[in-house]
């Protein structure tokens, strides 16, 4: 009988991105970080084979994409050595769909099929635990990566899925830093300021000014990530999350737009404003994703969801007034 003598790892793109951009700029928004992709994938081959002592045979890469075609950026990323691509697509609300099934059925798979002897799974998702146990139940030991917050401790993952995993470890600060920085929009050339016309919309430097910075780095601590929606979950402790859901609501936005206006040119801003009363794919989810953090709650109500983005376009028009 063969010997198998390798570990796999198994990345569900959306956990890991959003829980690294939470821990850089303090919002899911994917915007606002810049991913060396390389470099960050190197490193997560290394540190998988310095944790199991066995080479990593592949890196299975889950993301969604329109149509479940990928974009540039995927491509490129599909194309690094020992990884394979696996896309979901969006769906109409704008969630991924797709993506916790494939990397659950290929886990099970995988194991069933003696592809390696350790799995080392980044995800935080409660959908994925009884895959986890399944592989178990064929002799492979699985670890869950966690990205970790800018305090040390896992970003939102599911307790049910800590209990079923072999063991919890978190992604080293050495390499989220030395692959990912906050992205900052460049600044617009005095000559190009002055011949533009009035902007139909604020400019980043308004919407900096209209809201308040917050006083600490450190974003507030979750337990869960869900690729889609899912069941209610609690936060490990609340340091700052506030009684009243509205405000809760309204520090999501401000979030939300601080790393906007960081990273977003001032063309952006204008095609945001000419798709109004519609909000951006990515914008969105970010919004959706940060107040299920915030609130303990991943299956979101309507009036949160009508909330949610009705608040943003009244923090947006604020500036105005």
């Amino acid at each position: 009988m063969r010997v198998r003598s390798h570990c796999s790892v198994f990345v569900d793109a959306g956990y890991l991105l959003a829980s690294i951009a939470t821990r850089v700029t303090g919002t899911s928004l994917r915007s606002g970080i810049h991913v060396e992709y390389r470099r960050l994938i190197e490193a997560l081959i290394a540190q998988a084979q310095e944790l199991s002592g066995l080479p990593v045979l592949r890196v299975h890469w889950y993301d969604s994409a329109k149509n479940a075609v990928p974009d540039a950026q995927q491509e490129r990323i599909g194309e690094l050595p020992k990884v394979k691509l696996r896309l979901g697509r969006f769906g109409v609300d704008g969630q991924q769909k797709g993506v916790d099934l494939r990397l659950g059925l290929d886990l099970v798979t995988h194991a069933r099929n003696g592809a390696a002897d350790v799995f080392v799974l980044v995800s935080g998702d409660d959908d994925l635990t009884e895959a986890v146990e399944e592989s178990q139940v064929h002799g492979v030991q699985v670890v869950v990566m966690a990205v970790p917050t800018v305090a040390g401790k896992a970003h939102g993952v599911s307790r049910h899925l800590v209990r079923a995993a072999d063991e919890l470890v978190t992604l080293s600060p050495d390499a989220i830093d030395g692959a990912v920085m906050k992205v900052e929009a460049p600044a617009e050339p005095a000559s190009a300021t002055t011949a533009r016309p009035a902007p139909v919309g604020p400019t980043p430097k308004d919407i900096a000014s209209s809201i308040g910075r917050p006083t600490s780095s450190e974003p507030r601590p979750v337990v869960v990530y869900s690729s889609s929606t899912g069941s209610v979950s609690r936060p490990t402790h609340h340091d700052d999350l506030l009684d009243d859901p509205s405000e809760v609501v309204a520090a999501v936005v401000d979030r939300v737009l601080q790393s906007l206006e960081r990273s977003a040119t001032a063309e952006s801003w204008s095609g945001l404003e000419r798709g109004r009363p519609s909000i951006p794919r990515e914008i969105d989810k970010a919004l959706l994703l940060d107040a299920s953090d915030a609130l303990g709650i991943y299956d979101l109500s309507d009036h949160t969801r009508y909330e949610l983005r009705d608040q943003f376009w009244n923090r947006y028009d604020e500036i105005r007034t």
